[in-house]
């Protein structure tokens, strides 16, 4: 399927290549079969080569951060996956109130950094287990915060490997989607702006959310975070509940027992006893309420 001359071109781009790479070892989830090669990026200059190689050589090529929001078939991928996470996370001072962060950094990192700082607006963002740019291109958010409220422009690379600088109202946020949605857009970072807070008080509303994070969902076990998006009017975990899913098993996936709204792996689940759990839970879901769930997880395929 490849040439040894892919290979080698991929080397010469990036030292952290691996081949046949499990993927459940880079997914929150812990599942998903081998990925044909797998590149951790350190710059901008190996993301872009990297995508123009794979453009050119008509290799399927797919982005990750910390595989939060992720679940990958049983298959693996066939192409490259192309991850922008630690070695691509730098932060650079602007002024006393604003930042700018590269994509592959955790917001956890952020929001020690805006603690360390003293700055405030961060908090509830603080414990969502994911990176700057695959919070952007969900514009993920929680206890009432989203990203769209603290990020002034986003750095991308389009489909056609230019980059561009886009400001907060040309992102097109919305719930849990963005530009980089639509666009297919890559992130290479965001200019954040806080506002100088009080460093004790930012601490406590950290910690409160955290630990609200800690009592209310099923963190002791893998999982890709919420499962469903929440329906207008509606929350999905209550739905779930309502339909007397809480604790359903298909496999080593389950209807968390803690929060319905998760599906976890309680041991060796496979995707296709994930894909199967979520399909059963909309279908009764629909039946008793006439809601219908739309699934927040990506399938990786």
């Amino acid at each position: 399927m490849y040439n040894n001359d892919f290979k080698n071109k991929l080397l010469n781009i990036c030292d952290n290549v691996k081949f046949d790479e499990p993927m459940h070892k880079h997914t929150t989830f812990r599942i998903g079969g081998n990925a044909d090669f797998y590149v951790s990026v350190s710059s901008e200059k190996e993301i872009t080569e990297v995508i123009k190689l794979c453009k050119l050589e008509n290799v399927r090529f797919y982005i990750i951060g910390n595989g939060s929001n992720l679940l990958v078939k049983d298959e693996g991928f066939r192409g490259v996956i192309i991850e922008i996470g630690n070695g691509y996370a730098d932060i650079e001072e602007i002024d006393d109130e604003t930042f700018a962060a590269k994509g592959g950094i955790l917001l956890s990192r952020i929001a020690a950094y805006a603690l360390e700082h003293e700055l405030s607006g961060f908090e509830p963002l603080s414990g969502i287990p994911g990176t700057l740019g695959g919070a952007v291109v969900m514009n993920a958010g929680a206890y009432g915060g989203e990203i769209k409220d603290v990020v002034t422009e986003v750095y991308v690379l389009d489909c056609d490997g230019n980059k561009k600088t886009i400001s907060n109202k040309d992102m097109e946020f919305g719930y849990r989607t963005s530009l980089a949605t639509k666009e297919s857009l890559i992130i290479l970072g965001a200019k954040i702006k806080l506002k100088k807070g009080n460093r004790d008080e930012i601490k406590v509303l950290m910690s409160d959310f955290n630990g609200r994070r800690r009592d209310k969902q099923p963190l002791e076990f893998p999982s890709a975070g919420s499962t469903f998006k929440r329906p207008e009017g509606y929350f999905a975990g209550k739905l779930i509940e309502d339909s007397n899913l809480k604790g359903y098993t298909v496999g080593g996936a389950q209807v968390s027992e803690k929060h319905s709204g998760f599906v976890i792996n309680i041991g060796n689940a496979t995707c296709e006893d994930v894909l199967k759990l979520i399909s059963d839970v909309q279908k009764k879901v629909y039946e008793d309420s006439g809601v219908e769930l739309e699934r927040e997880v990506k399938i990786l395929e």
